[in-house]
């Protein structure tokens, strides 16, 4: 069993703006709505490299490690591999893709999440699934701002 979600949006900000911030794993809690925090982050992002956020969502925080999967600065493209911190074998793969646009940039993320003990796949994937499409919405308008707010603080 395995959920899938894509969002398209355009971010009024230009690619290598948007990129650059989308890839800052210390700048993750400045606009992605459901990480509060870094624990521990990479020097570098390479293919292999881990960080690990925590994540509040449905009531309830826990650290999710993430493992980069691709990173090229070019193309603008990002793909990581998450799952709970805790032994859980369920994860889930997610992809952001960066283009310019003549708004700004077009961002399209997509997620395929993998349940797999039983709870995850008959209760919490689909719970999570849905809500996944309004975060993801949340956090790119929130991505938007967090590269307006630093282009005024300049």
């Amino acid at each position: 069993m395995a959920l899938h979600g894509s969002i398209t949006d355009v971010v009024q900000r230009p690619a290598p703006e948007v990129f650059a911030l989308i890839t800052d794993i210390d700048c993750l809690p400045d606009w992605n709505t459901i990480i509060t925090h870094v624990v521990d982050r990479p020097a570098t992002l390479a293919p292999d490299a881990e960080w690990v956020v925590e994540l509040k969502a449905m009531g309830r925080s826990w650290p999710s490690r993430s493992r980069v999967l691709a990173y090229d600065e070019v193309a603008r493209r990002f793909e990581y591999r998450s799952q709970t911190d805790d032994g859980n074998p369920s994860y889930g793969i997610w992809s952001w893709q960066v283009t310019d646009d003549p708004g700004g940039s077009q961002v399209t993320v997509t997620w395929d999440l993998y349940p797999q003990t039983f709870w995850r796949r008959a209760l919490l994937a689909r719970i999570r699934g849905r809500q996944l499409r309004r975060e993801v919405h949340d956090s790119l308008g929130s991505l938007e701002q967090a590269l307006s707010a630093t282009e005024e603080g300049r």
